[in-house]
């Protein structure tokens, strides 16, 4: 009994004094890296500009309406001028709108294209943390680790993989 006992707490001890190696990666670097998340990053850039143009327009004509409101203002009338600022306003709050709902677009859009980059990625680091020996690994914006005893960055072998593995994909 207490020979199992002693080598309980010798194994328990030398357990303990080995160091965890804690592996960390760079998901959206990974992302911005990666030539499918290149072309991802593309597709995403084209449709916000697309977007922005719309807005653009939508905000000069505000614009042009404000500044033919302040120079008819003096000589309309009480209730012209009232519809005028109530037209204005409305016009304001469409755009402020059609702004928020092309942002929800753009994050939605973005989602769905990056979901199956996620999905390929998930084997391929659980391949490289299991080949340098990674007891755990974590990405680096969700938890960052402020001290490990011992951690490795695997995020460049990440990105070689998955281009290798998914190449003109």
């Amino acid at each position: 009994m207490k020979f199992l006992l002693a080598l309980l707490i010798t194994t328990f001890s030398i357990t303990a004094q080995s160091a965890v190696l804690v592996g960390l990666v760079d998901i959206q670097k990974i992302i911005t890296t990666i030539k499918e998340g290149k072309s991802v990053q593309k597709q995403l850039e084209k449709a916000f500009t697309d977007k922005k143009v719309i807005l653009k327009k939508d905000e000069d004509k505000i614009k042009k309406a404000q500044e033919d409101y302040k120079k008819q203002s003096m000589v309309l009338a009480e209730a012209a001028r009232m519809n005028k600022e109530r037209e204005i306003q409305e016009s304001m709050m469409k755009l402020q709108s059609k702004t928020m709902e092309f942002q929800k677009d753009i994050q939605k859009m973005e989602q769905d294209m990056k979901k199956p980059i996620l999905e390929k990625l998930r084997p391929i680091i659980d391949e490289i943390s299991k080949a340098n020996a990674v007891a755990m690994t974590f990405e680096l914006s969700a938890a960052p680790i402020i001290y490990a005893e011992s951690k490795k960055d695997i995020t460049d072998e990440v990105i070689k993989a998955y281009d290798k593995k998914y190449l003109g994909k």
